[in-house]
């Protein structure tokens, strides 16, 4: 980012912290990916809160950044299995934070199965948490009970220009690694499971590249959506995979189990929108598929009579390009600013909430005073 950039998203921030200010002091702990552009917000949230510790989201992490983070905040390694742990995801928050006021910034749930016992048995107290995506909205949403605030802004307007292009960012970094081998989509048949925002914008992208579109989506709602945009839809995930040279994943909510990796035909690429651990159950497949690396960026499984390219490890595919979405992610990471702030003055009860219509309308004021060229 050139000097010019960082001063203008510095000068950003420092305007919505101002136009957003925190109440009583709190620790946060921070879920993220952590990408070139990011050292702004944690320091924007640094202004805010006392950050407890950095979790880079696993397999979209910059080292670069990772290195220049980690001379500024205390790094923490992350993954799920140890916030499916309520012992273990407890004793992390004393060691972090004993005794203070917390609020959990999440990217996809990490803290939903341990929220109850945090909640209850932490020395201090979780103020609430702030979650970035549908597929954390999601876990939150299917919890019996919240027992703290839980403000989402996986569904705000704001992200919708982040969504549009992360669904480009999305076939481009697919058509750059397939072409990396040599081959290319044009005119493949393509699946597109999940018909979400980021999953409707993949679909509309890669129609305009001219190849031929299925969508699958467990929900009929979201199927007549597609539906009516003109694409061909499909009712079962089996069904969906049969022809489909090119497989997109954007349920963010374990679009292919072990069971659906049979249907894919020879020689299709695979792809996800969002972390393997959340969209693809691949680990299932060790020990019965071969896995053989193509290239840095994709793999092969094979067993006798079939086989399928995965790309990325199954991770999130825009990750490999730097997952650009240019301006518009601030939208977003203002809108988590906000509502941090929001936890901190005690603003909502329990359950799950977004923020008002008015601060958003606020936060994309601010955005086209320094953004809008």
């Amino acid at each position: 980012m050139e000097s010019p950039e960082r001063a203008r998203l510095e000068a950003f921030f420092r305007q919505i912290t101002t136009r957003f200010p925190a109440g009583e002091h709190v620790t946060t702990l921070i879920i993220t990916h952590l990408l070139s552009e990011r050292p702004a917000f944690l320091r924007a949230m640094a202004a805010t809160s006392t950050v407890g510790a950095v979790l880079p989201k696993p397999r979209s992490v910059d080292q670069p950044t990772l290195e220049k983070v980690r001379r500024a905040f205390t790094i923490h390694d992350l993954n799920r299995e140890l916030f499916a742990d309520s012992t273990w995801a407890l004793e992390y928050l004393e060691d972090t934070a004993g005794g203070r006021n917390v609020i959990l910034i999440d990217i996809g749930g990490y803290f939903a199965p341990c929220l109850d016992t945090l909640v209850e048995k932490f020395s201090g107290r979780v103020l609430g948490v702030v979650e970035d995506t549908e597929n954390g909205h999601q876990r939150y949403a299917a919890l019996d009970r919240l027992p703290c605030p839980v403000v989402s802004v996986a569904r705000s307007p704001l992200k919708d220009c982040e969504d549009h292009l992360v669904g480009r960012s999305i076939v481009f970094s697919t058509d750059a690694l397939v072409r990396a081998r040599g081959d290319i989509l044009t005119s493949r048949n393509a699946c597109v499971i999940g018909f979400g925002k980021v999953g409707r914008a993949i679909a509309q992208t890669l129609r305009a590249q001219d190849l031929r579109v299925t969508v699958h989506d467990t929900d009929p709602v979201k199927r007549v959506q597609a539906h009516s945009q003109g694409f061909r839809t499909s009712a079962s995930t089996a069904e969906a995979l049969r022809e489909a040279e090119l497989v997109l994943c954007a349920t963010g909510n374990l679009a292919l189990r072990q069971g659906d990796f049979s249907a894919l035909r020879n020689g299709a690429y695979l792809a996800s929108v969002t972390s393997s651990e959340d969209e693809l159950e691949l680990g299932s497949l060790h020990g019965l598929y071969k896995r053989t690396p193509v290239s840095e960026h994709l793999t092969r499984y094979e067993i006798t009579g079939h086989y399928f390219y995965v790309l990325a490890d199954g991770g999130a595919v825009n990750f490999v390009h730097g997952a650009a979405v240019g301006s518009y992610i601030h939208l977003v990471q203002a809108e988590i600013l906000a509502a941090t702030a929001a936890l901190s003055h005690g603003r909502f009860q329990s359950g799950l909430h977004e923020m008002a219509a008015p601060d958003r309308q606020a936060i994309a004021r601010i955005w086209f005073d320094y953004f809008d060229r």
